[in-house]
């Protein structure tokens, strides 16, 4: 089995980014984090999840991230799933972050989508349905 371990993120503030995630994953802490230099640039790092997986937030970062309603090479977004989207909606909600966008009409899924602090739209979902064929099903 192959499985995502993490994603790096390369971020304005790290503090920021972490009253959206801590909001979104209540059970996710800091795992470890420090300092150092990536490409003469200092550089603080943080890696936040379980014994899993997890996001790292590294700071310093320059610019804006991709135009999300452009055609620019670069991350479009990136999901994960929730057993109670509800529930997490309701957390970013009480936290201060609001929807960006509805998903799609499915019968066996429902999604939405959050814009990060740093521009990352993230993607929540929640399956109504054990069987792929169903989950899977693009109208």
């Amino acid at each position: 089995m192959i499985q995502l371990e993490h994603l790096k993120l390369v971020v304005r503030d790290i503090e920021a980014s972490l009253a959206f995630y801590r909001a979104a994953f209540p059970h996710w802490r800091i795992r470890e984090e420090g300092r150092g230099d990536w490409n003469g640039k200092p550089r603080r790092w943080l890696h936040f999840g379980d014994d899993y997986q997890y996001l790292t937030f590294n700071d310093n970062g320059v610019g804006d991230n991709r135009d999300l309603g452009g055609h620019q090479t670069g991350l479009a977004h990136f999901a994960f799933v929730t057993a109670n989207l509800d529930a997490m909606m309701a957390r970013l909600q009480e936290a201060g972050f609001a929807i960006s966008k509805d998903g799609a009409e499915e019968p066996h899924r429902r999604n939405v989508y959050y814009i990060d602090p740093n521009g990352f739209e993230v993607e929540f979902v929640q399956y109504l349905s054990d069987l792929p064929a169903q989950r899977n099903l693009s109208q």
